[in-house]
């Protein structure tokens, strides 16, 4: 059965971005031991993407040319107008959540479903009670402000720690369950 994970990077103080959208501080940790293997085990298991308007902008503006998950369908929660890349199975949503939650399981085909972002739509799925799992790497730089992890309407009862292992260059790992959600 699906699962809808939420597999992200934030800084130690709770941004996945600064407030212009910039990852400068993120990429510097790029190939850093363990980060490859972790994402490759997770991304065997993805059936299927979904990720908000400003997430495909970013992915689009700073990476010209390539669409970074040729073969996986993925669904564009937004209020503006995109075009797809060429080849790339994409498509683009207005509404609710919940509204599309039998499409993406069946689009996933019995795999999972990796909520890619931003934190806001994350944040509607975790709301909405449809997220199973926070798989978050904690990157050793504190931002001081920016764009929140998780921006809830409010607080979530104790989420179960599944698994925490350390990577290279301080990064860990951290694979929590929601309350209610089987994985």
């Amino acid at each position: 059965m699906a699962s809808f994970q939420y597999f992200v990077a934030s800084s130690l103080d709770g941004f996945i971005a600064t407030d212009d959208d910039d990852l400068t501080w993120l990429m510097q940790f790029d190939g850093f031991d363990g980060g490859q293997d972790s994402y490759d085990a997770f991304f065997a298991d993805v059936g299927c993407i979904v990720m908000g308007g400003e997430t495909y902008a970013w992915l689009r503006d700073h990476e010209p040319g390539n669409w970074p998950y040729p073969g996986t369908p993925c669904w564009v929660f937004t209020r503006h107008e995109h075009s797809a890349p060429k080849g790339a199975n994409v498509t683009f949503v207005r509404g609710d959540v919940r509204e599309f939650v039998q499409d993406l399981k069946d689009e996933a085909a019995g795999r999972n479903v990796w909520v890619v972002g931003g934190g806001v739509l994350a944040a509607q799925f975790a709301d909405a009670g449809l997220l199973d799992e926070l798989i978050l790497s904690v990157i050793p730089v504190v931002l001081g402000s920016g764009k929140p992890l998780l921006p809830m309407t409010g607080p979530t009862p104790p989420l179960e720690l599944v698994t925490s292992r350390t990577m290279g260059r301080g990064i860990v790992e951290l694979r929590y369950r929601f309350p209610g959600r089987a994985t």
